[in-house]
């Protein structure tokens, strides 16, 4: 595969002819950044491999994949992820059940509802959202949200997961609405008049007609915001703590797999050691899933993609 990236490179560069010079160096450019995109990839997912491969080398995968107890750095050693999978899990759960019904609310106003003037002042200040750093959503969830939470249940601990899946949840919200929305006004405005025609009502035209048009785009934003809410770091890190376990409440602090991998790359970790190869283990496993998801999005908008003329 990459012999023919190469291949393609050396026509673009060298056989195109019937074209300007400058044309020709844009071409080289534009396959120069293909090719290092897919350098970088394939580099990645051999460190992840060679590393991991030394991991297994020492510990079971079947410890590993299904063991329920995760303490790599302290004697005994245990080397079970589903803790840390747990975590991720819990965070990424709560972030859902926040973002999904508010965004697809977002988009369905933005989209059928909302002026042009009101739309022109929210959308932008909805994905001015997505600028801000992770740090200080991390942050954000500490000094305010925590704190709130604790006048309603005093119980709840400083670092628990029930702040990180809300903070979390306000940092995919932009991309779920604004996926959804263009997902939404691809629609044809003759299927929305075909059903204003035949007696249906604004909300019945919504709910029947446009969104299920625009399900493939929607669901597509659905799955992207999981697969970005897994993989986030910074904020869960400062959120949610550093305990790993496999509690069945969101008021208790957890570890996701993200924040261990944080803890692992400080520098106390000597390089080469089983302790520090399982960065590269929790990572390839995380690299895994947050690709799984990418690819049945992009699965499920081939699949149930509307083409209209």
């Amino acid at each position: 595969m990459t012999m023919g990236t190469f291949r393609l490179v050396k026509k673009d560069c060298i056989n195109n002819r019937g074209t300007r010079w400058g044309e020709s160096l844009i071409h080289c450019g534009l396959a120069l950044c293909t090719l290092i995109s897919i350098v970088t990839t394939f580099v990645i997912i051999a460190i992840l491999a060679k590393e991991s491969f030394g991991f297994f080398e020492e510990v079971s995968p079947v410890e590993f994949y299904f063991g329920t107890r995760w303490v790599p750095l302290l004697e005994p050693s245990s080397y079970g992820v589903l803790p840390l999978v747990w975590g991720t899990l819990s965070v990424t759960f709560g972030a859902a059940l926040i973002a999904i019904p508010i965004g697809l609310a977002s988009a369905i106003y933005l989209s059928e509802y909302a002026s042009h003037r009101v739309r022109s002042i929210v959308k932008p200040l909805l994905e001015l959202l997505a600028g801000i750093p992770t740090v200080v959503y991390g942050y954000f969830a500490l000094t305010f949200i925590t704190p709130l939470l604790k006048t309603v249940l005093p119980e709840i601990q400083v670092f628990n997961a029930l702040s990180g899946a809300i903070v979390v949840g306000i940092m995919v919200l932009p991309m779920i609405a604004t996926l959804s929305d263009n997902a939404l006004r691809s629609v044809p405005d003759t299927l929305r008049q075909g059903a204003y025609a035949l007696g249906a009502t604004s909300y019945e035209v919504t709910t029947q007609v446009v969104v299920p048009a625009g399900l493939s785009g929607v669901m597509a934003s659905f799955l992207l915001a999981i697969s970005r809410a897994i993989g986030e770091t910074m904020a869960v890190t400062l959120a949610v703590g550093a305990t790993p376990n496999m509690s069945f409440t969101l008021l208790e602090s957890i570890q996701t797999m993200t924040a261990y991998i944080v803890q692992i790359s400080l520098g106390d970790t000597p390089a080469g050691g089983i302790a520090y190869q399982t960065l590269f283990a929790v990572a390839g496993f995380l690299f895994l899933i947050t690709l799984l998801l990418n690819v049945l999005s992009q699965w499920f908008l081939n699949r149930y993609r509307e083409v209209y003329d």
